[in-house]
């Protein structure tokens, strides 16, 4: 792992991870019901953990998107966590932006292994990601000096496009070589699919994202930011690691901000110091500060003042309001709960803050209870331990 963390911090970045986690789970009963007094009437003051269930959105506003879930799955946000933590665990917890895009799209694409709801960046980015792989295609029997068939044509490109996805520079033309070996033993047509790869492979684009300023942005960083944490790099990454997704300025430069508040609370900084820091990266840091005011906690009026969507610059101040006023990881879920909306895409930099302040399984922390309701625990709670550990 790239992360200058410190041993001593490494258990609390564990916790810290697990707790996006817990918080996603804990928060999809009642994701994107809009409605504050209706979750309360359905949750009561207990909300965490209820299974989804479309007859809590009728007569309010809100929108039922996880039928067929059940209590401890999480959401597409936790979902999209996953994929590039499994990403930084094939790259030794590097970013590797065409890995990440490869599992991205293998992931929530077709014949994937997602089964719910498509948000719009995870949508615009499939396709983004299958029109520039065909302009790179395009690009390279264009430019192909072979004198080729249109059939050969169609036929090295459905040899080189299972090489050209999952592997780059020189470790395409050996593998298409002997791919293209099977239909065709001239050395010419061999080297002009050699080409094809080489050039698809030169063509395909970093920034695949979607032009949007939504949560899928930031939910993903915690596993990133573990891995960059105190390095010079992490801005960096974080920029790369959501262009992916969302290419979008005003994303980006939330997700820096989200980023520094993380890597301060992994640090070891009280959560005060670490809402500074990231505030000096953020779009809009007087909605930011406004938020923190105050002397209780009050999600809910926080979601009335700047909004319950999933995008950034309502999110945050919900989640900087929490963050500066609960006193516990179970109280700040609680609350995000109750606030309404898109409370599981808030809960990807909420449940780790605090985690990462409080810890498991003390007075203030994750409770053991909610670590155990959380779908395949033991292997995302294994994954996380071989992110940070490195083994």
């Amino acid at each position: 792992m790239n992360s200058l963390l410190p041993n001593d911090r490494k258990p609390g970045v564990i916790a810290a991870l697990a707790g996006g986690w817990v918080g996603d789970a804990a928060s999809l009963g009642l994701h994107w019901l809009y409605d504050s007094p209706r979750i309360l009437e359905v949750g009561g003051e207990s909300p965490e953990f209820l299974p989804p269930d479309g007859d809590y959105f009728k007569g309010v506003f809100g929108y039922f998107a996880h039928e067929g879930k059940q209590v401890g799955d999480v959401s597409h946000y936790g979902a999209a966590t996953g994929v590039i933590t499994d990403s930084l665990l094939a790259n030794e917890g590097r970013l590797d932006i065409r890995d990440y895009q490869r599992r991205f799209r293998a992931y929530f694409g077709p014949g994937g292994q997602w089964q719910g709801y498509i948000d719009n960046p995870t949508r615009v980015t499939l396709n983004n990601l299958n029109t520039i792989e065909q302009n790179a295609i395009e690009q390279a029997l264009s430019t192909t000096t072979a004198d080729l068939t249109d059939q050969q044509k169609r036929i090295l490109v459905q040899k080189v496009l299972p090489y050209s996805r999952r592997l780059s520079g020189k470790q395409l033309a050996d593998p298409v070589r002997r791919a293209i070996d099977l239909t065709y033993q001239e050395t010419a047509v061999q080297e002009a699919g050699v080409y094809i790869a080489e050039t698809i492979d030169q063509h395909l684009l970093p920034e695949s994202g979607a032009n949007d300023m939504q949560l899928p942005a930031v939910s993903k960083l915690p596993p990133l930011v573990a891995c960059y944490c105190g390095s010079d790099d992490l801005l960096k990454k974080t920029e790369g690691a959501v262009q992916v997704t969302n290419h979008n300025d005003e994303a980006v430069a939330w997700a820096k901000c989200a980023a520094r508040l993380l890597e301060g609370l992994y640090q070891g900084k009280p959560i005060s110091d670490a809402l500074d820091s990231a505030t000096a990266e953020a779009e809009d840091p007087d909605n930011l500060n406004k938020a923190r005011c105050g002397d209780r906690l009050d999600a809910a009026a926080a979601g009335d003042t700047f909004g319950r969507t999933c995008y950034l610059h309502e999110a945050m101040p919900v989640i900087f309001h929490i963050l500066s006023h609960a006193n516990s990881y179970t109280e700040a879920i609680r609350a995000n709960i109750h606030c309404g909306g898109d409370s599981c895409g808030r809960a990807w930099i909420i449940g780790p803050a605090m985690a990462s302040v409080h810890g498991v399984g003390t007075e203030h922390g994750i409770p053991l209870s909610w670590l155990a309701r959380v779908t395949d625990a033991a292997t995302v709670y294994r994954d996380i331990e071989s992110l940070v550990y490195g083994s």
